[in-house]
Order: C-alpha cells, then structure tokens, then sequence
C-alpha cells in the first residue's frame, strides 16, 4: 500500500527552504539575494529558495540551495524558524523553514556569485524582498546578534587568519555599537581561544598588527566549564 493512503483526502501544502546568507567584507555586514526568475513577483529581490523534494531532509535541502545558487560549499548553516502564514506566499499554500548561513567574503565570491543572478548588499542598503523575506531577515539579524553573545560564530565570517582589530570591527558590525578598544582586546585575549601567529597584517600601517586564528579545541574546552563567550 502506497503510504500516502494512509493520507488520503488530505490537503496538501508545500514546504520550502529559504536562506539568509550573511557575509562579511572586513568593514560591513552584508546579505546576498537575488532577482527571482519566475511568477509570483519574477524580477524583484528574494532570498534564495528551493523546494524540499521528498527524497531529502530539510537542512540538506537548506545546503543543496546554498550551493546551487552561489556555487559555495561547507558553510555554517542553522535552522532559524518556521514561517507558516497562509496568505504568505500567493501561488500556493507554501511554509518555508529559513535558515541562516555565515560566508567569508573575498573577492572570488564576491564577484563569482553574480554568474547566479544573486548580488551582495549592505545590510543597511537592502532592496525590498518579496513576500514575508524581509521578517525573515530581520529574525536572522536579531538572532545573529544573540548568539554571538555567547557563541563565537562571528568566526564563521573571517578569514582563517584576522587581526584583532578585524574581529572588533566585525562584532561592532553586527551588534551595532562600538566597542571600547582596550576592552574588547583585553577580554578576548583573557578567553585564550586565539593562537597568535608571528605572521603580521601592514595593509594599515607599516607597524603592522599581529594576525591570529580561532582555536576550536580552546573554546570547547571552555564549554565544558561553563564559560560563556559574552563581550
């Protein structure tokens, strides 16, 4: 007996997958979209989307987007919530499980992600979105801002090696408020969850600053102790 049977006369709602794609250009937090290619509203800024087809799981499905529409791969991906109006979509009776992802941008993904209709903005220059992706990417952006709080996925939008005042700079991007210089230096390098490196950044300066890398095992250690990743 087919399983749909069991199910017989019930109706039927599609589920998608839709992504916020947050990036990161050393000054900025920027979001990627791209122009939808078919009705309803074909031509104006979207998320990037997909279907779930029957044969995969949801986060597979978050991942396959990702990938067919940017051409990038292993990338941090999280569920971030169910949006399930039911005049939300006006083609169907359609319920999208978003997810966020986090991107280092450099130049090849900043120029190569043009070839799949998608482009990068400011997160403080953004197109209007169609359907509910606006609420969307404003519950990805409140919910990026909590956990850095206590999580150091801010990492995930660096380079392997950054300097400190790069870090600043990217969590001051993020929760939208300077942070005092001696501070943060001082707090972060207490944590002992970055590996200074003899290599030194002089894009800025001839001194130079020293660069660092983000050290997985340190942090985990600290988990299990209790300790939380709060600036």
């Amino acid at each position: 007996m087919d399983n749909f049977d069991f199910y017989k006369g019930k109706n039927r709602v599609l589920l998608a997958v839709d992504c916020i794609i947050f990036g990161f250009d050393k000054s900025k937090i920027k979001l990627l979209v791209f122009q939808r290619k078919v009705d309803p509203e074909a031509g104006n800024w979207s998320l990037l989307g997909r279907f779930v087809e029957s044969d995969e799981s949801v986060i597979n499905a978050a991942t396959r987007v990702v990938e067919e529409s940017t051409g990038l791969q292993d990338i941090y991906l999280e569920e971030l919530r169910t949006y399930g109006a039911v005049d939300r979509d006006p083609g169907a009776r359609v319920v999208s499980i978003a997810h966020y992802a986090l991107i280092r941008i450099d130049e090849s993904n900043l120029t190569s992600v043009e070839a799949f209709n998608a482009k990068w903005f400011d997160f403080d220059e953004l197109p209007s979105l169609i359907f509910d992706h606006q609420q969307m990417v404003i519950d990805g952006m409140a919910k990026l801002r909590r956990k850095v709080r206590y999580r150091p996925i801010g990492f995930e939008l660096l380079p392997e090696k950054f300097t400190i005042p790069q870090l600043k700079t990217l969590y001051e991007a993020i929760l939208q408020k300077p942070l005092d210089r001696r501070n943060f230096r001082k707090k972060i390098l207490s944590m002992d969850i970055l590996e200074k490196l003899s290599e030194k950044d002089k894009s800025t300066s001839r001194k130079g600053a020293y660069l660092y890398r983000f050290n997985q095992h340190n942090y985990e250690a600290l988990l299990k102790e209790g300790i939380h990743f709060e600036l």
